[in-house]
């Protein structure tokens, strides 16, 4: 598989170290970056192709991955030339929707869309594809080879869903921050030091999820054992409650999936 690269930035950066680490041949890798400061860290970090030329080099990339910033990508797609008929776009740029990618490529079918998260900097992450129905069954096998060099992958049927699948895990390390800041403040507040309450508030979160990963059981039966009658968690569970930190957590999530879909539509907008 050729694979190319329209944007060097971290994310590109993550899925090329990835791919390398999983035996990919970096001759098999171009990327083309506009800034040459990024072009020269691109050099310096991965054997792969990193020419001065224009993006008409990925021309001949089975796999094409559009990895600039979303206000970026119609502009950056116009240097393009017309993708051949069994080319693959892989878009990760957040919000632009598969439909106005295939119409800014006068109408190329082959195109997977990529919801990623930050862990995929670590090689955590978990991404939701969605592709249209142009894409053979061979070219969503290599969608997921590229975005399983950073983590796990789902599918969805429907594009819609990633607008629930970004608000979900796109945001969700957020949330998670969220949680470990206010549970590492806490823990200042009644008298830990600052380095064990954030070390003490980090592998409680990390501690609790790989359990539930390879327990398997669900968060509420996890969460039933944890919780003795009478005792410390069920008092903390129910001061959650009674400020509906669940029903917060839900309107949150939907906040961010609106706005997602708001986004989509900004971004596939005709100027």
């Amino acid at each position: 598989m050729k694979l190319g690269f329209l944007g060097g930035g971290n994310m590109a950066a993550a899925l090329i170290g990835g791919l390398l680490h999983k035996g990919m041949r970096g001759e098999d890798i171009l990327v083309v970056e506009l800034d040459a400061a990024r072009r020269a860290w691109l050099r310096e970090h991965f054997p792969v192709q990193v020419p001065d030329g224009d993006a008409a080099l990925v021309e001949q990339a089975d796999v094409l991955v559009l990895a600039v910033k979303p206000q970026q990508l119609r502009g950056a797609l116009a240097t393009l030339p017309t993708p051949y008929p069994g080319q693959l776009i892989l878009s990760v740029a957040a919000g632009v929707r598969a439909a106005d990618i295939s119409r800014w490529l006068a109408g190329h079918g082959a195109v997977v869309r990529a919801m990623p998260n930050t862990p995929a900097l670590i090689g955590a992450g978990i991404t939701g594809l969605y592709a249209l129905p142009g894409v053979i069954p061979a070219q969503r096998e290599q969608a997921s080879r590229v975005m399983e060099a950073v983590g796990q992958v789902v599918w969805v049927e429907h594009e819609a869903l990633l607008d629930v699948i970004t608000a979900v895990s796109g945001s969700g390390p957020a949330y998670v921050f969220y949680f470990i800041e206010a549970l590492e403040s806490a823990a200042i507040s009644l008298g830990l030091e600052a380095a064990v309450a954030r070390l003490l508030a980090q592998q409680t979160f990390f501690g609790a999820a790989a359990l539930c990963i390879k327990d398997g059981a669900p968060p509420s039966e996890l969460r039933a054992r944890v919780t003795s009658k009478g005792g410390t968690t069920e008092r903390a569970i129910e001061v959650l409650e009674q400020r509906q930190v669940r029903a917060a957590l839900l309107d949150a999530v939907r906040a961010a999936a609106e706005r997602s879909r708001e986004l989509g539509e900004l971004l596939g907008k005709d100027a």
